[in-house]
């Protein structure tokens, strides 16, 4: 939130020099009835459409006694050049420290404030608006006890409104540097004023384009530094490119976007290494995004983080109703949104979509599996807490109440997984397999390894590649262009030796990953599915959690 000084307040006094390194104090102002400070940066198109019309306020009031100084932003010949190209008049001073316009607290150039001889702000305000500059200059006229003189014309219409240009103070390695003078820890990221009487700070942060379609809990300074309070990390510390874009994300704008999902500051740990893993070249995001699959980041949780903060791993895993599940999964995709780019219809380009685009998170029902763990299969210590990213569909039931031996169980698990992207669609990449407990009871029962579910599956799912092929019944299936080179033969058609060939579903078993999650009652589990077009596109990353 900005903190542009108000009406009433005193403005905070300072001494600046001008081009030719002459000062110019606005402390003792006495012998003027009022001071406009006009505050810009040379490469911002607000500023110069604003910047004759404070030239012809100086002409017109300053005789009267009005006095009119404007405060650059911008090094000394960059200013130089501002002022001949719109022939300014106007005194105008270099802020070359940005002390003076830290101290004033506004979010973006221009910048207006007018004040009393006494330098009490009459009026501010940032950016431009047409009526917001006439209420000032008419607000100056009468303190000058003149008449407001005419800043437009009908040779050149000014725009009721503009949005101007971020304030420099933001600019992440500035606001560190103001930072390390004051000796005080201070947010490098931009501010969003907003006029409590005017707007709904919910409605304003959705007509900015920051929420995902449901409110978000506004990010004030306050609560993105209690965020920052449960990392040991640098708020400056950039964690990630986050494609599209490939903006950095710093911890500390990271941590905005989770205080805006409704994370707790203890979630943040699991947020950064959600973002960290998701920016991968190996998850390859911007290939998520951009499919028109169905497919987005599904985030397990695996170590004894689960419990610190409450990720559930039980019943409803994948539904509603725990707070770090659904906010941990929102704040990689408000991430992913926010600092990307990613959004819907834009880059974002999937033709259907899925609920769990909002969020999904869940964690692995660890205490509830014979199995090593998720986390532990991909080379990490089961005492280590850690995010696997994969790039999931929505998840889909295997109801099974009757099997009682781990093979009838297995075959109708490979039968379900058939299904994925379609029956004649074989060679997949990854595949998530959410295996319930009294599945998993079923299985371990009869000795049945994870290695043994997959080959199991592999063996159920195979098909002849004849079978797959497109014909006149069902025109999809594996696209012969997709087929090594020597199952094809010299007439450009497989070879009858190759349509014999047994094709499993997925590309190798270790594409079929296996967690325990869900309620110990129920006979039922899940498939994840992973992105169609399989083989390389994407591929599940896994990070540890740190503080």
């Amino acid at each position: 939130m900005s903190q542009l000084p108000t009406p009433d307040a005193r403005a905070p006094a300072f001494t600046l020099t001008d081009a030719d390194g002459h000062q110019q104090p606005f402390d003792d102002v006495t012998g003027h009835p009022a001071t406009l400070l006009f505050f810009v940066k040379h490469d911002c198109a607000t500023c110069d459409l604003t910047a004759p019309v404070v030239e012809r306020v100086f002409q017109g009031l300053s005789p009267a006694g009005l006095r009119v100084l404007a405060v650059s932003q911008s090094g000394p010949d960059d200013t130089l050049a501002f002022v001949r190209r719109h022939g300014l008049s106007l005194p105008i001073v270099l802020d070359r420290e940005l002390e003076v316009s830290a101290a004033y607290g506004f979010d973006a150039v221009p910048a207006f404030v007018l004040t009393d001889a006494q330098r009490t702000v009459l009026g501010s305000f940032e950016e431009w608006s047409k009526t917001d500059c006439a209420n000032l200059v008419a607000l100056a006229a009468d303190r000058c006890k003149t008449h407001s003189p005419v800043f437009g014309s009908d040779d050149q219409p000014l725009p009721e409104q503009r949005p101007g240009c971020a304030s420099r103070v933001h600019d992440p390695d500035i606001a560190r540097q103001l930072a390390v003078r004051r000796g005080a820890a201070r947010l490098g990221a931009r501010r969003l004023r907003i006029s409590a009487t005017r707007e709904d700070e919910f409605e304003f942060l959705d007509g900015r384009g920051l929420t995902d379609g449901l409110p978000v809990v506004p990010p004030t300074e306050g609560r993105v530094v209690r965020m920052l309070e449960a990392t040991t990390r640098a708020a400056s510390e950039v964690i990630a490119h986050v494609p599209p874009n490939l903006a950095p994300a710093t911890v500390e704008k990271i941590a905005i976007n989770a205080v805006m999902a409704g994370c707790k500051p203890e979630y943040l740990p699991v947020v950064l290494a959600a973002v960290e893993a998701a920016c991968t070249d190996t998850f390859n995001l911007h290939g998520v995004l951009a499919t028109t699959y169905f497919v987005g980041p599904v985030i397990v949780v695996n170590g004894p983080i689960r419990h610190e903060i409450g990720i559930n791993s039980g019943r409803n895993a994948f539904g509603q109703g725990t707070r770090a599940n659904a906010t941990i999964g929102r704040a990689l995709q408000l991430v992913i949104r926010n600092l990307g780019g990613g959004r819907p219809g834009e880059v974002d380009m999937a033709t259907l979509g899925q609920p769990g685009k909002y969020t999904c998170c869940l964690g692995e029902n660890e205490e509830a599996s014979h199995w090593e763990p998720l986390h532990v299969e991909r080379g990490f210590k089961a005492t280590q807490s850690t995010v696997t990213i994969f790039a999931g569909e929505a998840p889909r039931a295997v109801r099974d109440e009757r099997s009682r031996r781990a093979r009838s169980l297995a075959v109708s698990l490979g039968m379900a997984l058939d299904a994925v992207a379609h029956t004649k669609l074989h060679r997949l990449g990854e595949v998530l397999l959410v295996v319930s407990p009294e599945h998993h009871r079923t299985l371990v029962d009869d000795g049945y390894t994870k290695d043994d579910l997959r080959a199991r599956i592999q063996e159920v799912t195979a098909r002849s590649l004849r079978e797959l092929l497109p014909d006149d019944v069902c025109e999809n299936g594996i696209p012969i262009g997709v087929l090594p080179a020597d199952w094809i033969g010299r007439d450009g058609a497989p070879t009858e030796a190759s349509l014999l060939r047994s094709v499993p579903k997925f590309a190798a078993p270790e594409d079929i990953l296996i967690m325990v999650a869900g309620g110990t009652a129920g006979k039922h589990s899940a498939i994840v599915g992973g992105w169609a077009a399989g083989g390389s596109n994407s591929r599940a990353v896994t990070k540890e959690i740190s503080q």
